[in-house]
């Protein structure tokens, strides 16, 4: 059975999820580098995960990457990951998550792997992201995690 509870340009519904290698290599090393920082050096309190339901309790949203906090089951941070081709329709729903106040989503993120420019927005920034890659959340720039 067919739920589209993935980003709409990563479904297919002939064939199933578009991931191109680009796009899981960067959720990979993002994945990766703040789960060393959660799982093992214990620095951030959000455990990271990957292309995982903000609410599992019903068909939702899925971030490419979004940071839980286990103790609250809220999501402050969620990441979107795309080409260029796909940022603009992943800002806007980087956006309307944050600004629809449902999830607990404090920052979000959208990754471009084709500029390598990251683009932040945080509650109460009225619509309007900004070119930056640090987490006030994290007290962390995300775009060293790519290096």
């Amino acid at each position: 059975m067919y739920f589209p509870v993935a980003s709409p340009s990563l479904v297919n519904e002939d064939f199933g999820v578009w991931a191109p290698i680009d796009h899981q290599r960067v959720i990979s090393l993002l994945t990766t580098g703040l789960g060393v920082l959660y799982y093992h050096r214990k620095i951030i309190s959000l455990e990271p995960l990957p292309e995982t339901m903000l609410d599992e309790g019903k068909v939702s949203p899925v971030p490419d990457v979004l940071l839980r906090d286990n103790e609250t089951d809220e999501t402050p941070i969620i990441i979107e990951v795309c080409k260029t081709t796909g940022q603009k329709g992943d800002l806007q729903k980087v956006i309307q998550l944050i600004d629809e106040d449902l999830y607990g989503i404090h920052e979000g993120f959208v990754y471009n792997y084709k500029t390598q420019r990251w683009l932040r927005y945080r509650k109460g920034d009225g619509g309007q992201a900004t070119e930056s890659s640090v987490s006030e959340v994290l007290n962390l720039d995300l775009s060293a995690l790519l290096m």
